[in-house]
């Protein structure tokens, strides 16, 4: 059996060890259908220098500058970011950076949430669980395949009730368009939450990077965004290769750049893991756990019980 040129496509990837800014000004322009980071936080992470929120914007301005240049006139910037807390204070980054893209005369199409369900419990505040995804795109003329990320219809026989259309189907049997807030379960996508488990130590991808994102969080925006075997993808703060790996798996070209050594080195044993079938992913079909009644640690411990002694904290224990 003859195998063709497409059936034998192998996507470009590199991952550059090094400085962003340093290593992106070298880069030409307009080269990017995708960029797709979640760039430091300036929480105090092993790999950040802390300081204050006004240097740490103003740093970032300059990087975002040279990605507006190497995003091709079709492309996107999605940028996924928390919050920085400082005191005690929230400081909402996706806010702060909005401002900054929007100066570059990019324009903004959604404000993406994802939702996890763990992490750390504040105690002065809700615990937060959830960071944004920010997509911008440099022109009105911008890859999107959306037929690539249709979500089952909820309602397929649903048809127009009046108008020249009256009695036809009024869903597309392709699915529907998705939210800007999904829960995917996971290639599902069915719900409208991006719930998906951030890295903690029981997820199959856990490396040592301490706010490493799940590849499955990649991949929808690769899909929808960017082209199959034509594409280039670039994510400027690479950590430990998880867009790199989303974009080799779904067949489209990526450069990754990284200043930490011990990162670069995981990457590129991921990659070498990916190809001979042995990474460790998070399936894509498979759905969030939900603790069973079963489970010992599920169950409401009797100490709890034991000291409800009020009507409300009864009703709160026992609902």
């Amino acid at each position: 059996m003859i195998t063709s040129i497409e059936d034998e496509f192998q996507p470009n990837y590199k991952i550059i060890s090094g400085d962003t800014l340093k290593n992106l000004i070298k880069f030409e322009d307009n080269k990017f259908d995708l960029i797709i980071t979640s760039p430091p936080y300036n929480v105090g992470k092993e790999y950040e220098v802390n300081k204050s929120i006004d240097k740490y914007l103003e740093e970032q301005d300059e990087v975002i500058e040279e990605l507006v240049r190497v995003t091709s006139s079709c492309g996107s910037i999605c940028w996924q970011i928390g919050n920085y807390v400082d005191k005690g204070e929230v400081f909402p980054l996706d806010i702060f950076y909005y401002q900054i893209f929007k100066k570059y005369g990019l324009k903004l199409r959604n404000r993406i949430i994802w939702h996890f369900g763990h992490g750390l419990h504040a105690s002065n505040r809700f615990s937060g669980r959830y960071e944004t995804i920010l997509w911008f795109t440099k022109s009105d003329d911008y890859i999107f395949n959306l037929d690539d990320v249709r979500i089952p219809a909820k309602y397929p026989g649903k048809r127009h009730f009046k108008g020249p259309k009256k009695g036809q189907l009024s869903g597309n049997p392709k699915g529907k368009n998705p939210s800007d807030i999904w829960e995917i379960i996971i290639r599902d996508w069915d719900k409208e939450l991006w719930n998906i488990p951030n890295v903690k130590s029981n997820h199959p991808e856990k490396t040592e990077h301490p706010c490493q994102y799940p590849v499955e969080l990649v991949e929808r925006c690769i899909l929808a965004l960017t082209n199959e075997k034509e594409s280039w993808v670039l994510d400027p703060y690479a950590g430990v290769g998880s867009t790199l790996i989303a974009a080799i798996k779904n067949n489209r070209n990526v450069i990754g750049i990284e200043k930490k050594q011990t990162y670069v080195n995981i990457a590129k044993k991921r990659f070498k893991e990916f190809h001979n079938g042995s990474l460790k992913l998070r399936p894509i079909n498979k759905p969030i756990h939900k603790p069973s009644s079963k489970d010992k640690i599920a169950r409401i411990p009797k100490e709890w019980l034991n000291e409800s002694n009020n009507e409300n904290s009864s009703k709160i224990f026992t609902s």
